[in-house]
């Protein structure tokens, strides 16, 4: 009789086969004598009783119970996630205490340190993948942000590691993790290393991260792709097969990149020659309504949360599709759904409860273009320079368009030249004040969701924060465009006149001016800060240029050469090295 029902079990031959296994192995317990049923623990409260049935596996009163639990919780004022978050939850961790005690427990699929490169906040994308992999089994070691190549490498020797991970967002974390990479090496390491993160990529992993390293590099895309990643890696029977051909495929691409023939590159005087067509002798640059600094605190969040553009947040989570339409998509429909109503519960709370507090400094001042670069001076006399910001030409062989070459832009084609009073405005907004308060409640709670989801908002937040400012500054604060009524839409489309160039994006890729814009806006004022690399602390934060001319437009700098890096070099006073490592992303 046991076989049998053992086997109705295991070979899933009637759908009541648990039921009849668990009902006959009560009356063998005792050396096949049936047990008087004890129901003393059914005078305990109703939220022992609830722990004692998880832990002995009794369904005969869960339904009473739950629902009594729940309307006493109800009744206080609580919510209906309290029954599971209270006594469910503190059953199952009874029930995983006993399982480990007994070694019982299922062992993990392998140990795998991951962290947020030297110089970077940013860790959305990398605690997503973290808990993803934990959900699959695997024990992470998460050393969260800013984190040295010293302290990712002791740790993986101490915690015996099977794999590192590396993720990182602004451009300096890409030579960040080929230091890692040389390090590995350096120090005898052979276990496998991921690269991820938003500015990472397969051709990026294989001819920059792949050569500093001889055992295992590979650059994992998205959460997604983890789990099967680190399972081929760490299988006995794969990880062979798998490694050789992700080597073979990194060094076809090596060989694709060398023979690639890329865009056509002009002298860096035929570009200089080239550029936006504007007319400076008609236009009369328009006057700030103040000159210098001014602080924005508490931005009312309320009124923020009207500018979000909720097609980035869906993007974090890994599901693909435009906002609105996406909630009704007929694949990620549903997750998309239910991540927008959290978001949009998490979000009233923020406000309501002001989890957070938005700030901005907003500056203009005197500035005139020379040549590539623009000077930006400390007040209207134009004598002394704050400083200089340091521009980089579109190099490529542009298309002849009705005779006329498209032209090769530089962000100082946008600022008037010297003898003409034009102005620049700078800006700096966070929505990340207060974060590590409520982190600190989720990571007590063991809620990564919630954290995620939080970080996440407050991206949303300090993106909307700046274009509200933008908005502001554009219609008021500088005027130049008072009659101006844009919906969300036309806002996310940037049908706005001028433009608000962030460093570190394709108009302007060097990071290094946010030093001098910082220092200027005293951006510390309001709780911005930069990291070595040049990341913006706190991580849900914004800051950039304001231009106002009705011809400015975004552009992507692309690749330059070496005359042009070698020139940009001599301007700055720098060492040629020192720029190759800041603008590797656009050298040949």
């Amino acid at each position: 009789e046991l076989r049998e029902r053992v086997e109705d079990v295991v070979l899933d031959r009637r759908p009541d086969a648990g039921e009849r296994l668990v009902q006959l192995a009560e009356q063998r317990k005792g050396a096949g004598r049936r047990r008087e049923e004890d129901l003393a623990w059914r005078a305990e409260p109703v939220e022992k009783r609830l722990v004692h049935a998880l832990v002995h596996g009794v369904t005969q009163y869960v339904i009473e119970d739950t629902e009594e639990i729940r309307v006493q919780i109800e009744q206080r004022g609580g919510r209906p996630i309290e029954v599971i978050e209270g006594p469910l939850m503190e059953g199952m961790n009874v029930v995983g205490d006993l399982l480990a005690a007994s070694g019982e427990a299922a062992r993990a699929k392998g140990k795998i340190v991951i962290a947020t490169v030297k110089g970077d906040v940013h860790d959305i994308g990398k605690n997503i993948v973290s808990v993803v992999l934990q959900c699959n089994n695997y024990d992470i070691v998460n050393l969260g942000v800013m984190v040295p190549a010293e302290r990712i490498l002791q740790t993986a020797l101490d915690e015996k590691a099977d794999l590192i991970g590396l993720s990182g967002l602004i451009t300096p974390s890409l030579e960040e993790m080929a230091h890692v990479a040389a390090q590995m090496q350096r120090q005898g390491f052979s276990i496998p290393l991921l690269i991820g993160g938003a500015t990472t990529s397969r051709m990026h992993t294989a001819v920059k991260i792949a050569p500093r390293y001889e055992g295992p590099v590979l650059h994992v895309a998205d959460a997604s792709r983890s789990v099967a990643v680190c399972q081929a890696l760490l299988s006995e029977e794969q990880s062979g097969r798998f490694v050789a051909e992700q080597r073979a495929q990194y060094e076809r691409l090596r060989r694709q990149h060398a023979s690639k023939k890329g865009p056509e590159l002009i002298s860096l005087a035929e570009a200089r020659a080239n550029p936006s067509d504007i007319d400076w002798h008609g236009y009369h640059p328009p006057r700030p309504k103040f000159l210098g600094r001014r602080e924005l605190s508490r931005l009312d969040l309320a009124q923020v949360a009207r500018y979000i553009d909720w097609g980035p947040f869906f993007k974090t989570w890994e599901l693909a599709g435009p906002y609105p339409a996406i909630l009704d998509d007929a694949v990620v429909g549903p997750q998309a759904r239910r991540v927008f109503e959290d978001a949009q519960q998490m979000l009233a709370r923020v406000i309501a409860e002001r989890w957070l507090t938005a700030s901005a400094v907003v500056g203009f001042y005197p500035a005139n273009a020379d040549g590539d670069d623009i000077v930006i001076f400390a007040d209207e006399s134009r004598h002394t320079r704050l400083f200089t910001w340091y521009g980089l030409r579109q190099q490529t062989r542009k298309p002849v368009i009705d005779g006329v070459a498209r032209p090769n832009r530089a962000l100082a084609d946008f600022v008037a030249p010297s003898g003409t009073e034009d102005f620049l405005g700078l800006f700096a907004v966070t929505a990340g004040l207060g974060i590590e308060a409520r982190e600190a409640i989720f990571a007590r709670q063991h809620d990564d969701y919630d954290s995620i989801l939080l970080k996440s908002l407050a991206d949303r937040l300090a993106e909307a924060s700046a274009e509200m400012l933008h908005e502001r500054v554009r219609r008021d604060l500088w005027g130049y465009a008072p009659d101006e009524h844009l919906g969300t839409d036309q806002l996310v489309a940037e049908a706005y006149r001028g433009i608000r160039p962030a460093p570190g994006y394709p108009a302007c890729p060097e990071h290094s001016v946010k030093r001098e814009m910082f220092a200027v806006l005293q951006a510390e004022r309001i709780g911005m800060n930069l990291t070595e690399s040049l990341a913006m602390r706190p991580a849900s934060s914004v800051s950039g240029f304001y231009f106002s001319h009705p011809q400015a437009r975004y552009f992507n700098v692309g690749p330059i050469g070496r005359d042009q890096l070698t020139d940009h070099a001599r301007r700055r006073g720098l060492e040629v090295a020192t720029l190759e490592r800041w603008l590797a992303p656009n050298l040949g």
